[in-house]
């Protein structure tokens, strides 16, 4: 719910457990009051004279510009007298960039307001339009405000628009500047860490005075930072203490600063990279910034997940495919790489529908002269020389068998070695005269221009018309380099990355659109784009291209932090583990990849007949909990990170059952009895854990706890938890 005090001049919103207040102060200015648990709108008067006016720059003091250093203030200014991160900087055709930012006006919209060319969140019940006017320019800066009475999340953005006559260069224009000004606490900064193989490893440290930056400069959100920061009070845990998050729901080069400034108050704010970025505004022009989704949570870092678990399904993902049941693929990639031919492939689609398996993918390799990673790359028609009778051979086995198909398509990328490349080289990113970058032996499409996507679009758009294709993996395996497209004159080249971003999303969306009943899988060599963005267009992404068991605790109790368990795609894979070289029970990689999509990235010819048996097994338990991995709550109990076990459980919203999953890593000598503690079971209810033959009160399991098992190194064990 929305509010206005017109007497305060106070604007009060309302979530579902939290307040977020701010009010026009009275030398003009938005300024931020509270954000924390939820309060009564009947206290705005109170909130407005205390922590209001005790930041509020004094009307009748003539060097009042020099005060706003201490206001929270709802958007940071430049170069008048607040010396903090601007949210927006705007330069004039003078070069001057100076700016003050005053109320001028607002509205009150029903519903959510959709984002032109950007994902968006589908869903909300108010939003508010706060508009201010820069003193010293004529632009015009709108703040926007989604609001969800059943939700913990605040969705916020910021578009910049150019009222004057003459074009402006807006040099920094992120999405949201959120103040927290409470000296009592003391915060510790949460970021999501990594690399490739390595993706999203949660990473905790003291904010102290000073900026804290994360960012990524690779043209997507990237393996190494995921566009997230949480703030966390000291002793905050997964269920107590209070947590407030900043995630992007954007896909491209991204900035996040938290900044702890002499007077204690912490400024957070993110959005848009600003490093060489630039964008050109003439007269009547908007530019729109992407949404980013704050969240507030007083039940500690798992309250925050669960609710953005709820955000995403609800508000992010296509409404068609967030609550539908999951394809159980087998992906030939690590079966077979680049060499296989018709015999391999109706081996394992064959193997497959004995299995209980319900799609097959046939991974890169498909198109073009395409037999390594170093041509091929955009020519998409089929090599039948590798596949006899094309894709409608394969399609047509796994018909038989009772299986659906599913291909891997690399729409943003070419190979030097191409047809595509030959007949358009100027349509790769590059400089003319300087050697471009190469990673993986590719380039980069420029999807900065619409040709470029629009040949992609129809490429891609034949394959999927001609052939009966129910899955599209969307792989992208490089980062962007040059950052340069000759289509744009010098002064709009710090475009070109935000650019990029659009053309990706255009794509995404007219494809989706094109074939709505073509389920979508987002790739970017594993983890690369796992943001809210992609989301938006794929319900679930491939979570690494590293398949190790083991490492996989790591990886997904690190993405669960913000992402759902039913956006993460988690495969069985063979042993030797291809990245890692490891061997673990085919039981523990079956438990681990039932926390997520589940699917298998092996040769199901080579299984022994024991490992088939338990293939068929661990389809028949997924499709038992599938209903927990796309509507269930996530409790993590044990961090694989700083301890021997990796514990999560699921459990359902009216409490009625779980499901767990547990790891050993190690096994130990005089390794006494371990107790673990259930979360988020009714404690009034009565449970019985079928594995156990136990039956207890939910207060039982939670309080008194139960007794860890011994195991071998890399066990595993599930129990599926029931009321009775």
């Amino acid at each position: 719910m929305i509010e206005f005090d017109r007497e305060k001049t106070c604007f009060f919103l309302n979530g579902k457990n939290y307040s977020y207040v701010m009010a026009v102060n009275g030398v003009g200015m938005l300024q931020h009051i509270y954000y924390g648990k939820k309060l009564s709108s009947s206290d705005a008067a109170f909130l407005v004279k205390t922590h209001g006016e005790a930041y509020a720059p004094h009307a009748d003091d003539p060097n009042y510009d020099m005060q706003t250093d201490m206001m929270p203030s709802e958007c940071g200014s430049f170069a008048r007298g607040d010396f903090r991160e601007p949210t927006v900087v705007i330069e004039r055709a003078d070069g001057a960039r100076m700016s003050r930012f005053r109320y001028l006006s607002h509205q009150i919209e029903k519903g959510a307001l959709p984002l032109q060319g950007m994902p968006c969140a589908r869903q909300a019940d108010e939003t508010l339009i706060v508009t201010l006017k820069d003193d010293f320019s004529d632009t015009e800066i709108d703040l926007k405000y989604c609001v969800s009475d059943a939700s913990d999340v605040l969705v916020r953005s910021l578009a910049v628009r150019n009222v004057g006559s003459e074009p402006v260069q807006v040099k920094k224009a992120f999405s949201f500047c959120a103040e927290l000004p409470d000296t009592r606490r003391v915060f510790s900064a949460l970021r999501l860490t990594g690399a490739w193989g390595r993706e999203r490893a949660p990473v905790v440290s003291p904010l102290s005075e000073g900026v804290l930056r994360l960012r990524s400069s690779r043209g997507y959100s990237s393996h190494h930072m995921n566009p997230f920061l949480a703030l966390i009070e000291e002793n905050a845990g997964e269920e107590r203490g209070e947590c407030y998050g900043f995630a992007l729901l954007y896909s491209g080069s991204f900035a996040l600063t938290a900044e702890l400034t002499h007077n204690g108050i912490t400024r957070v704010q993110g959005g848009i990279g600003d490093e060489f970025f630039s964008w050109k505004l003439c007269a009547g022009e908007t530019l729109e910034t992407p949404q980013a989704a704050l969240c507030y949570s007083a039940q500690g870092l798992g309250g925050m997940s669960r609710a953005y678990h709820d955000f995403f399904r609800t508000a992010v993902v296509d409404p068609k495919y967030v609550y539908a049941r999951r394809p159980i693929v087998v992906n030939n990639w690590e079966a077979t790489y680049f060499d296989f031919d018709n015999e391999k492939l109706f081996a394992i689609i064959d193997e497959a529908a004995k299995l209980g398996v319900d799609t097959f993918v046939l991974d890169d390799g498909w198109f073009g002269k395409r037999d390594s990673d170093t041509s091929g790359l955009g020519d998409w028609t089929v090599n039948e020389n590798k596949l006899k009778g094309g894709l409608r051979a394969v399609i047509d086995r796994c018909k038989q068998r009772g299986l659906k198909f599913g291909l891997w398509f690399e729409p943003e990328m070419v190979s030097e070695d191409s047809d595509l490349f030959r007949t358009h080289p100027d349509w790769a990113i590059a400089k003319a005269g300087v050697e471009p970058c190469r990673g993986r032996t590719q380039l980069i499409l420029d999807f900065t221009r619409k040709e470029v996507v629009d040949y992609i679009f129809e490429a891609v758009s034949k394959i999927l018309r001609e052939n009966d294709i129910s899955y599209v993996k969307w792989d992208k395996n490089r980062e962007m380099t040059e950052n340069f497209t000759k289509d744009l004159p010098p002064d709009r080249q710090g475009e070109f990355c935000h650019r990029y971003v659009l053309g990706f999303y255009d794509l995404a969306k007219r494809l989706t659109e094109a074939f709505p009943d073509v389920f979508f899988e987002g790739c970017a060599s594993g983890g690369g784009r796992f943001d809210g963005g992609a989301l938006y267009y794929f319900p679930q992404s491939w979570t690494s291209d590293d398949t190790d068991a083991l490492e996989r605790t790591k990886i997904q109790w690190g993405t669960s932090i913000l992402y759902p368990v039913s956006s993460m795609s988690c495969h069985v894979s063979a042993c030797p583990n291809h990245q890692t070289g490891r061997t673990t029970p085919f039981a523990t990689r079956g438990a681990v990849a039932s926390l997520g999509a589940t699917g298998y990235e092996l040769d199901l010819t080579k299984l022994s007949e024991e490992e088939k048996q338990q293939v068929i097994k661990q389809v028949e338990n997924y499709k038992r909990i599938d209903e927990l991995i796309l509507k269930g709550d996530l409790y993590r109990l044990s961090d694989p990170f700083n301890s021997n076990y990796f514990c999560e459980m699921l459990v359902s919203k009216d409490k009625s059952h779980a499901y767990f999953v547990g790891v050993q890593f190690h096994a130990y000598p005089c390794d006494h009895e371990r107790v673990l503690f259930l979360h988020g079971l009714d404690a009034e209810k009565t449970y019985r854990i079928k594995e156990l033959g136990v039956t207890a009160s939910g207060a039982a399991l939670m309080d008194a706890g139960l007794c860890l098992p011994h195991l071998q190194d890399c066990g595993a064990w599930t129990w599926h938890i029931e009321e009775v």
